[in-house]
């Protein structure tokens, strides 16, 4: 049993195969942090059970039957759920990473990691952390750092404030967190990334974190200070 201070968080799986679901879902039972609260074998039931579990975190499938993972996870960000949500899908093709990440993907992480791996990896997606299997770290940098340097990005747009919020992003900090850290109201966060977002003209926090570490962007001061 967890201690009584240590969070646990409730998870939801959407994935058409039921024997990788099994899979996970005897992962997660492993786990004192994590709390497997439901199983959808496709999008739209995955998006009920999101709207009446709101978990605090979602792993979702890609490639699925009928809705895709895609439209299901654009549909997720579109109701404004506060679940994070992690890819875990067997393509290691770089349109299919780039297109989560654009889509809002909080992690994208490949079905053959080793079982430990795994978990370890949904832990530390539970606590914050931004997750992209590491054979993918470098595809994604590359991918974005061409369309930057196409773009002509940089960092001259941003107010003092939104430069200490990319460096949070960048340490994969919540928005909870990043309100903690900076001791400023959550909805202040929100307001702040979509600001930061439209100025560097990304589509996701996750493209502006990688993009921010490729610049050596980390602004971060202590509480807030």
């Amino acid at each position: 049993m967890p201690l009584s201070n240590t969070p646990v968080s409730s998870v939801l799986i959407i994935d058409d195969h039921p024997l990788f679901r099994k899979g996970v879902s005897q992962l997660i039972a492993m786990s004192e942090h994590l709390h497997l609260v439901g199983e959808a074998s496709g999008g739209e039931e995955g998006l009920e059970l999101a709207r009446t579990l709101d978990p605090d975190l979602i792993l979702l499938d890609l490639h699925m039957k009928g809705m895709s993972g895609l439209d299901t996870l654009r549909t997720l960000r579109d109701a404004d759920l506060n679940a994070r949500v992690l890819i875990l899908t067997v393509s290691d093709a770089a349109d299919d990473l780039v297109a989560a990440i654009r889509a809002g993907a909080d992690g994208y992480l490949l079905k053959d990691m080793e079982p430990e791996e795994l978990l370890d990896s949904i832990e530390q997606a539970q606590r914050g952390q931004v997750m992209i299997s590491e054979r993918l770290n470098g595809l994604l940098a590359r991918a974005l750092r061409d369309e930057a340097q196409a773009e002509e990005r940089s960092l001259a747009p941003l107010t003092d404030r939104e430069k200490d919020i990319l460096g949070c992003l960048a340490a994969g900090l919540s928005n909870k967190l990043i309100a903690r850290e900076l001791d400023i109201a959550e909805g202040t966060v929100k307001v702040h990334i979509k600001n930061l977002l439209k100025k560097l003209r990304f589509r996701s926090r996750l493209e502006a974190a990688v993009w921010a570490i490729e610049q050596n962007a980390l602004r971060r001061p202590p509480n807030g200070r």
